[in-house]
């Protein structure tokens, strides 16, 4: 019987050769690496939204009532900002950078560091300081992308808000210097 006859084709195919290993390895690879990808997207998605970020009683109790209270949670044009706008750079390298940040107030959760409204209280001024730190870094970027200082019309501004939107567009100053309450005011009155 040759390998011609029946079924020994599907020996032959079947048979191992270095070129099928390799390609195997290859096919196997794009896969596993096609579905990290795809899985690593969806949990970078999941862990961005409002409904993570306030999942725990810590920041809807407290950081969100703050937020709810200012023109950045609601207003007469129906701009919402969310807190990935604002606590989540869009640059691939600074996102995964601040994302690591972040796990400390999750392992502050899970940990009862921050979990009871006084203590998170205790730790406001640290946490509210290293944001604060951050966005002096980044020249306050987040802000940025939604507040575009090429179409401020100074003229429309107040006296004392010319002045200091001046002193930022010359590099003096960035946002955060002067608006460092404006989402998460101190007196949550």
């Amino acid at each position: 019987m040759s390998d011609s006859s029946s079924g020994g084709w599907l020996r032959s195919l079947l048979r191992p050769s270095p070129t099928r290993s390799v390609l195997s390895l290859l096919v196997i690879g794009l896969v596993l690496g096609i579905g990290a990808v795809l899985a690593f997207d969806a949990t970078m998605h999941a862990t961005s939204t409002d409904a993570f970020c306030t999942s725990c009683h810590e920041m809807s109790d407290n950081p969100l009532v703050q937020v709810e209270k200012t023109q950045h949670f609601q207003n007469a044009i129906g701009v919402h900002a969310s807190c990935s706008d604002c606590h989540l750079p869009k640059e691939f390298l600074p996102k995964m950078v601040r994302k690591v940040e972040a796990s400390r107030e999750v392992w502050g959760h899970f940990t009862g560091i921050i979990d009871t409204p006084e203590k998170y209280a205790a730790h406001a001024p640290a946490m509210k300081e290293r944001e604060i730190n951050r966005l002096k870094a980044n020249d306050s970027q987040e802000c940025r992308n939604c507040h575009d200082t090429e179409h401020m019309v100074l003229e429309l501004q107040s006296t004392r808000a010319q002045k200091f939107h001046k002193k930022m567009l010359s590099g003096e100053r960035t946002c955060i210097d002067c608006h460092s309450g404006i989402a998460h005011p101190d007196n949550t009155d």
